[in-house]
C-alpha cells in the first residue's frame, strides 16, 4: 500500500525540498528530498532543524 503524505510547510534549499508530514503513528516527520535528476536522496528526521541541515549540506554525487 503506498504511503499517502499530506506535505505541509515545503521550503526549498537550492535542489532540496524539505516538508512536514504526519507518519500512519500520528507523529510529526520530515523529509528532505532532492529534485535533482539521477540523485536519489531521500530521508526522514525526527527534526525539522535536522531535515534543513541535510538539505544545506547536500551534495549530489550524479554529474
Amino acid at each position: 500500500m503506498p504511503a499517502n503524505r499530506r506535505f505541509r510547510h515545503v521550503v526549498r534549499i537550492g535542489p532540496v525540498q524539505v516538508g512536514t508530514y504526519y507518519d500512519g503513528r500520528g507523529r510529526e516527520k520530515h523529509t528532505a528530498a532532492c529534485t535533482a535528476p539521477r540523485c536519489g536522496f531521500s530521508t526522514d528526521y525526527d527534526s525539522r532543524a535536522a531535515a534543513e541541515l541535510a538539505a544545506r549540506t547536500h551534495r549530489c554525487a550524479v554529474r
